[in-house]
């Protein structure tokens, strides 16, 4: 059984190389939301498949989640569907002196997120994201 086949998507995906044990994060979404046995099943299914391709080598953790309310985005694509949310962008490079920039998504085009912040917007290029985590606001 593949993702797919449990009606899921892959969201993204994290590897932490940490000495002697890595851990591999799977994030898989479907419309609805994601449900513990839906975990379950990917973590499975994937473990499987992991082990009889032999895709990482050594000691790994496989962990399957959600993105959760406060999900990390991965790719262009990601960024389009939460323009208007709070986002919070960390980048690798400062960008006008700094590398953190917390404000609204107001626009995905050519490989840039736009942020506004206050009154200033700030034109980021995605290759330059760390990681970008939409903030969750509770009415």
């Amino acid at each position: 059984m593949t993702v797919a086949a449990t009606g899921c998507a892959i969201w993204g995906v994290e590897y932490q190389a940490a000495g002697k044990r890595s851990r591999l994060r799977v994030y898989i979404d479907k419309p609805g939301g994601v449900s513990i046995s839906d975990c379950e099943q990917v973590s499975h299914d994937l473990g499987d498949v992991l082990e009889v391709e032999g895709v990482i080598g050594g000691s790994y953790d496989l962990e399957v989640s959600s993105p959760g309310l406060d999900r990390i985005l991965f790719n262009a694509e990601q960024y389009v569907g939460h323009v208007g949310e709070t986002v919070d962008v960390r980048l690798n490079f400062p960008f006008e002196g700094r590398k953190r920039f917390v404000g609204l998504l107001a626009g995905v085009e050519d490989g840039q997120a736009l942020v506004r912040i206050e009154d200033e917007e700030y034109v980021l290029p995605l290759e330059n994201v760390q990681r970008a985590r939409v903030v969750p606001t509770f009415d």
